[in-house]
């Protein structure tokens, strides 16, 4: 498995659009796979779509509460971009937020 890291964005073989990686580093590297959210190009207001920009440029709308699972090693996987470290704490957050006790 190549090295995929928390902020990366990707390219899942088979879909068109690009999906940024959520999960933990220490969930990757125990687990050799990882949760993904979707990034698409919409103007959507919506608590849970957060706009980011990649380090390389990559501009697009996450869309916090769709979350897929994936195993990097049955899928073709590769690394596009990544984010900065502020923009995983507020996906992170906000994922976070969906869970939280009322």
């Amino acid at each position: 498995m190549k090295d995929f890291y928390q902020g990366d964005i990707i390219k899942i073989s088979g879909f068109g659009n690009l999906f940024l990686i959520i999960s933990k580093n220490v969930f990757i590297r125990e687990r050799k796979m990882f949760h993904v959210s979707p990034i698409v190009n919409t103007d959507i207001i919506n608590p849970m779509n957060i706009d980011i920009k990649g380090v390389d440029g990559t501009e697009g709308t996450v869309i916090c509460e769709e979350i897929k699972l994936i195993d990097p090693v049955a899928r073709a996987c590769t690394k596009v971009d990544r984010i900065n470290y502020w923009g995983i704490i507020n996906i992170s957050d906000a994922i976070q937020g969906m869970f939280e006790y009322d």
